[in-house]
């Protein structure tokens, strides 16, 4: 998730120029998260933006070039906050109790950054280039664990390229089910236990009667 590097106000001064910059521009990330994540895109000026970042526009502008630039960067910068945080839960086995763990991982995640939802959701009509990086970089990761899972034997009879399209299966799966179920009353919350075991159901034993087809045994 985004945070801000660690230093106490009165050590700031004390930060070389790198580490100021980079702080200096975590904290308008952050900023930028919060005010995406109220407003949209559309209304995320750089007022807006620099006032809740308590910066200067003038310090804005050392780091982007543009608004539009900082809000193409926005979202795959959130995603892999997002990524980090579940290996983080969820370790690097490669099991379908760890597929499970990932999927719950994801609501948790929203649950730390509730602002993610809006940004991924507008993203792709206010900043296509982010939204095709931040897709580009979760589908790599994820296309890598599975490989490893087939590595290791818990996933077999799946090439490379069908990996490619259960990816995309599985990411559509999180955003369709967090727009169903994350959302209570304007805020987000938890999702229902069934949306987790119908996860798990489906990830571990398939929709479908393997030994039929049909109706007819096969």
């Amino acid at each position: 998730m985004t945070h801000v590097p660690h230093a106490a106000p009165g050590k700031i001064t004390k930060l070389n120029r790198v580490e100021r910059n980079a702080w200096t521009k975590q904290k308008i990330f952050d900023a930028a998260t919060k005010v995406v994540g109220k407003y949209g895109y559309a209304e995320a000026s750089v007022a807006r933006i620099t006032e809740e970042a308590g910066v200067a526009q003038g310090t804005f502008y050392n780091h982007f070039e543009s608004r539009q630039e900082l809000l193409e960067q926005l979202l795959p910068k959130i995603g892999l906050d997002m990524v980090r945080f579940i290996h983080a839960r969820t370790g690097t086995a490669h099991t379908a109790r760890q597929e499970i763990e990932r999927f719950s991982a994801f609501f948790d995640f929203i649950l730390e950054v509730p602002e993610f939802l809006r940004i991924l959701n507008e993203a792709e009509f206010f900043a296509p280039i982010g939204y095709q990086k931040h897709f580009d970089n979760i589908s790599t990761a994820y296309v890598r664990i599975l490989r490893r899972a087939r590595q290791a034997g818990a996933i077999i009879d799946f090439s490379d390229e069908e990996f490619e399209a259960i990816v995309q299966m599985l990411m559509g799966a999180r955003g369709y089910l967090s727009r169903r179920y994350s959302y209570a009353e304007g805020k987000v919350t938890a999702p229902p236990a069934h949306v987790i075991s119908a996860y798990r159901k489906l990830v571990t034993r398939g929709l479908f009667n393997a030994t039929k087809d049909n109706g007819h045994e096969r």
